[in-house]
């Protein structure tokens, strides 16, 4: 995920090759949860590069808080096509560990495979 000036979003790019660039539009609800919601998709192979057409894919619904009395995160997925109806769901709770490393120290594994100048 990256922020785009240009876009005045955050784009994140999917797949193990970051073909798939989708804006995001985060905010937070009234209490506090953060929201993201899918927008715009963009496909990209080397010097190919066209706009994904929203008939042939969904909008992303996310919500995620943390939970207090579990001491744990909740997060909620929901995912429609405008054309299709629901494609994929999901609700539950998960822990993270934060962890403070350098860039030196970041795994490779972690980081992408390709990077080049896109928006």
């Amino acid at each position: 995920m990256v922020y785009s000036e240009r876009r005045g979003r955050i784009v994140d790019y999917l797949g193990t090759h970051e073909h798939l660039a989708v804006d995001l539009d985060v905010w937070a609800d009234d209490n506090g949860a953060l929201c993201i919601r899918s927008g715009a998709q963009r496909f990209y192979e080397k010097v190919l590069g066209f706009s994904w057409p929203m008939l042939m894919s969904g909008v992303a619904n996310v919500r995620e808080s943390f939970d207090e009395s579990i001491d744990r995160f909740r997060i909620s997925v929901d995912v429609r096509s405008a054309r299709f109806g629901p494609l994929f769901g999901y609700r539950g709770t998960f822990q993270c560990d934060w962890l403070e490393l350098s860039d030196a120290e970041l795994p490779a594994r972690l980081l992408p495979r390709r990077q080049e100048h896109r928006d």
